[in-house]
């Protein structure tokens, strides 16, 4: 009964010869011939035609980076520890794309030990970069550095032991006793670019504020330094000083029980510098030149 319903639904299964099976052919996938990887296949839309191409560039193989500096966010901290006896200094440098830049410097010798601290404010941080270095004897040591800014104010931080700046022969004779409470200015011209600035004691603790100033009370750079043995740590630093104007002022922070010693002198010399000023030009001071 049911296969005579089938029949009768299905008029077209009576035309078939007996016993022959109804076959249906077999589903098969086209392929288009595809574009060889790496060039592009033409396009071609009804009223339209052209080509893909890829808008990334072409890949090209990294070169090897030799910068180290990590970026510091503001509010956040980064150390760096050298367990080897063998390191006695390490260079510290700080850096922005321009913005101002203001850190605490820490070093770590044992636990609740900070023989070393800074406080450094610079004003731009890519015109005047930070560059100092720490006396690290009697290993193991960790330089501490947090970005005391705000989280708009990051800053770029590198402290690297095998390439340590070491001051002149002028800097280590040119040297100064700045009793404690006193203070002492040293202007450079303009065409000075960078000094060297180095600061010790006979073995007292250090304590100074060195300032760059740009025009009246104008601080472009500042270095709030604190070092338990001036003798052992010493403090060495190179500032940039473009422009016009520039004067270094150091001052001791201590009771008068605690003098040191401090030397300030140029580093980079720029020859090549003018003012711009042209004498006997359309102004002229005075009025007659053989005044």
């Amino acid at each position: 009964m049911m296969h005579l319903s089938l029949l009768v639904s299905c008029p077209a299964l009576l035309l078939s010869p007996a016993g022959s099976a109804v076959r249906l052919s077999s589903p098969m996938m086209q392929l288009r011939e595809q574009a060889p990887i790496g060039t592009t296949a033409p396009v071609s839309t009804p009223g339209y035609s052209g080509q893909v191409v890829s808008t990334k560039p072409p890949y090209s193989k990294p070169t090897d980076v030799t910068d180290t500096s990590i970026l510091v966010q503001g509010g956040s901290l980064r150390t760096w520890s050298y367990r080897s006896p063998s390191v006695e200094q390490v260079q510290v440098e700080l850096n922005t794309e321009g913005r101002p830049l203001d850190a605490d410097i820490e070093l770590w010798h044992g636990p609740d030990n900070t023989p070393v601290k800074m406080r450094v404010y610079v004003e731009n941080g890519e015109m005047r970069p930070f560059s100092a270095v720490i006396a690290t004897p009697r290993g193991p040591n960790t330089v501490a550095i947090r970005n005391i800014g705000q989280l708009e104010f990051p800053f770029a931080a590198n402290v690297a032991s095998d390439k340590v700046d070491n001051p002149s022969a002028a800097c280590l004779s040119k040297s100064q006793t700045i009793q404690g409470g006193a203070l002492r200015t040293y202007p450079f011209e303009s065409s000075v670019d960078s000094v060297q600035v180095l600061i010790k004691t006979d073995g007292r603790p250090l304590n100074s504020r060195i300032e760059l100033l740009q025009g009246p009370n104008n601080n472009k750079q500042v270095i709030e330094l604190y070092t338990e043995d001036g003798l052992n740590r010493p403090f060495f630093c190179t500032l940039a000083t473009p422009g016009s104007g520039n004067v270094v002022r150091v001052v001791n922070t201590a009771p008068v029980e605690f003098p040191m010693s401090a030397s300030v002198v140029a580093h980079l010399i720029n020859d090549n510098y003018t003012s711009g000023a042209v004498l006997g030009g359309d102004v002229v001071i005075g009025g007659d030149l053989t005044w």
